[in-house]
Parts: C-alpha cells; structure tokens; sequence
C-alpha cells in the first residue's frame, strides 16, 4: 500500500456499504411467487464482523429496499442499515450527522453510477474489481474479488491491516484448542 492510501485507511471510524453489486453479485433472483432472492458471502459476513470488533462502524446504503438486506445486517451486527436510499451521498451525509463521523474517518464501498457521489466524497473510495469502468478509475482501492465474492472481506483485510490490527483479529483462530 502506497503511504497516502495507508493513512487513509488507518485512520477509518466508518465503513459504509452499498449492497447489490457489492455485497452480493449484482444478481436478483425471482420465484416462481414473486420472491426475490439475493446470495451473500460468508468471507464477506466474518469480515465484517472482525472489523467491528477492531472499532470500525459498518453501515448499509442502498438504493433498493429488501427484507433480506435487512436480516443479513442483523446477523452480522451492522451498525446502520439505510434502504431506499438513492441518493447514496444525502444518506451518508445523514448519517455522518448523527455519528459525528467526518467525511475523512469514512470509507466507502460501491460499484456503479450511483455510488460515484458517495465514494468521491470520502476520505477513502473504494470498490469491487467486477466495477463500472467510471467507477473503477476514480477510486483510491479496488478489490481482486468481485462483488459478492469476497471483495467485502478484501476491503476489510485492507483497512485491519492499515491500522496495524490484522494480527489482532486472527489471533483467536491461530489458538490451538485445549487438550
């Protein structure tokens, strides 16, 4: 990591996330009844939970509103889940008033057009390899993993690792069980 982006990410308070796309592969799926189904990685939920234990905030914003989204936030302990919301950047603004989080502590991650607002305002951008070329070249990180695929957990690693807590999070999995 070069040393601007190092302190960027060091210094994260907040890890805001958009969902279709980045927290899923982009996909909806239909049933025969109407439902609507969306997949989630799992290397996407530890990551996130092992952030949250090491300080870092996580919050959802979304354009499109979804019971499942909604579930999944519970699960993993996210602090913040924000749906509906198209103008990604008047959530998060939002948001940050409420928090008392600035704009430089945020991280964001999104994929597409409507992200750009957002993840130009922040103080880091970052986003899925699979993204809008418009997207991709203006963001300050991009993950090898496509959305929906662990680019969540990359992105996570990522900002663990800037703050020198990387280690740390691993450390109850490196424990050798009791005899």
């Amino acid at each position: 990591m070069d040393a601007e982006l190092l302190s960027a990410a060091a210094g994260i308070r907040l890890l805001a996330l958009d969902v279709d796309g980045v927290l899923t592969d982009g996909r909806i799926h239909y049933t025969s009844t109407g439902e609507e189904l969306k997949s989630f990685s799992i290397l996407d939920g530890l990551g996130i939970k092992l952030v949250r234990r090491h300080g870092i905030s996580v919050a959802i914003i979304t354009a499109r509103k979804s019971d499942m989204v909604t579930r999944r936030a519970r699960e993993l302990g996210i602090d913040h889940c924000l749906q509906g919301r198209e103008d990604k950047l008047a959530a998060l603004l939002e948001l940050l008033r409420e928090t008392g989080i600035s704009l430089a502590e945020t991280a964001y991650m999104g994929d597409d057009l409507p992200d750009l607002g957002a993840l130009l305002a922040v103080g880091l951008g970052m986003t899925v390899a699979n993204a809008s070329s418009e997207v991709a070249r203006r963001v300050a990180w991009q993950s090898s993993a496509r959305g929906g695929e662990g680019a969540v957990r990359e992105a996570c690693e990522m900002l663990l690792r800037a703050r020198g807590a990387w280690e740390s999070a691993i450390e109850a999995y490196l424990l050798a069980p009791g005899p």
